[in-house]
């Protein structure tokens, strides 16, 4: 697949757990070289979490396909040693250490620098490597509750509701991989090579936008409003005969295509319906008068009815069922990926839709240090030099 964007380029994945892994995963994607540096013995601790099939961890396999496998002992100076030769040929370095920690093992940015000027050091953290947290260890639940996410989301009854996937882990990966593309870009373009950083904390307050822009112009927090929207009415789920619908009316003339649909057009000239300020005070009557007239048919006969007019609608699916939809089947957004060993692995697809260079799973997530001795082969090691560094364990 030398076609893919990024071929040729080389990642050097000293990641674990799940944003750094999910950054690296992106490069390899797009057609890098992503090796994948382990300790011996247990891997990544996300090899042991999870749903195990056939001793494969699916979630690790969904985050680290098109990777090659090298478990090496960096607590050992010849670990570090093996460390510093691949970094000397690689173009972008990936790391999720706490801030500091590559340093500690003798990785400053001095010597990054001298061992190979044209490396894009790529750092993925919970906070930032500057600043009061910079040193607080970080984890998805904890940077949805600092960033402000967490209390946008729920009910005045439930109070703060962390969002069930990892997102600030999922937003600083993406962030990171962009911040790695566009850095590479500018080294191409006859720029330095530069550093790049995205935390956790710092990805998710960039994603909370009019949330963030309100509360700047006003100095006021939004109230959690569940299903509701904060500056939309009428919006949010409504019950019909077998289930919930979700319906998005943004625009006053999609509103008005809404009621329409409803029949109930008629309470815009209420007023306390006639304008959108005066639908928000008065959302509870509102949206009783809604749930009303759609509790009398199904899901499907409003769906059909309710995009036939362009109101943007869907009814509430379940994950299995989101993963069967016949969309998702179109997008070739679930597929299934041959892991030798292990039997098949399914995992999501990709959401990037290149049309002349499609992207595709070239390589099942590696078994623990499976392609150790091609790597060193690779780096310029001999024979001899391998089979002392897998007999001491530096390499596993």
């Amino acid at each position: 697949m030398s076609h893919l964007p990024l071929s040729g380029v080389r990642v050097v994945d000293l990641t674990r757990i799940l944003s750094g892994p999910f950054c690296s995963m992106l490069l390899g994607d797009l057609g890098a070289d992503v090796v994948k540096i382990e300790p011996p013995g247990k891997g990544d601790p996300v090899r042991g979490q999870g749903e195990i099939v056939e001793g494969m961890s699916w979630y690790f396999a969904g985050f680290n396909r098109n990777k090659r496998s090298l478990a090496l002992n960096l607590r050992e100076e010849a670990g570090r040693e093996v460390l510093a030769r691949l970094l000397s040929r690689a173009d972008i370095l990936t790391e999720n250490f706490r801030p500091g920690v590559l340093t500690e093992m003798g990785f400053t940015p001095e010597r990054l620098a001298e061992l190979n000027p044209d490396l894009i050091v790529v750092s993925v953290n919970g906070y930032g490597s500057d600043g009061p947290y910079a040193n607080r260890p970080a984890f998805d639940f904890i940077t949805q509750a600092m960033s402000g996410y967490m209390a946008t989301n729920g009910t005045p009854e439930t109070g703060p509701i962390r969002t069930a996937p990892p997102i600030t882990d999922l937003v600083a990966g993406l962030y990171a991989a962009l911040g790695a593309v566009a850095a590479l870009r500018g080294r191409e373009a006859g720029g330095p090579a530069q550093s790049v950083e995205a935390s956790m904390m710092m990805s998710m307050m960039s994603m909370l936008a009019y949330l963030s822009s309100n509360a700047l112009a006003t100095g006021r927090d939004p109230q959690p409003t569940g299903n509701d929207h904060p500056i939309a009415a009428p919006y949010g789920l409504f019950r019909a005969s077998d289930g919930h619908v979700a319906v998005a009316p943004s625009t006053e003339a999609i509103v008005r295509r809404f009621l329409a649909a409803l029949e109930l057009d008629h309470l815009l000239d209420d007023p306390r319906f006639d304008c959108n300020a005066a639908r928000l005070r008065n959302r509870g009557d509102l949206n009783r008068l809604i749930d009303d007239v759609v509790s009398r048919d199904t899901q499907a006969a409003w769906i059909e009815r309710l995009n036939a007019a362009g109101v943007p609608c869907g009814r509430v699916q379940s994950l299995t069922e989101a993963l069967s939809d016949p969309q998702t089947i179109a997008q070739e957004m679930v597929i299934r990926v041959e892991h030798p060993g292990h039997g098949t692995v399914g995992m999501t697809g990709f959401p990037i839709k290149l049309s002349r260079t499609p992207l595709c799973a070239r390589h099942p997530a590696p078994d623990l240090g499976a392609h150790g001795a091609d790597i060193l082969r690779e780096a310029g090691l001999d024979g001899a030099t391998i089979a002392e560094l897998q007999r001491t364990g530096i390499v596993g």
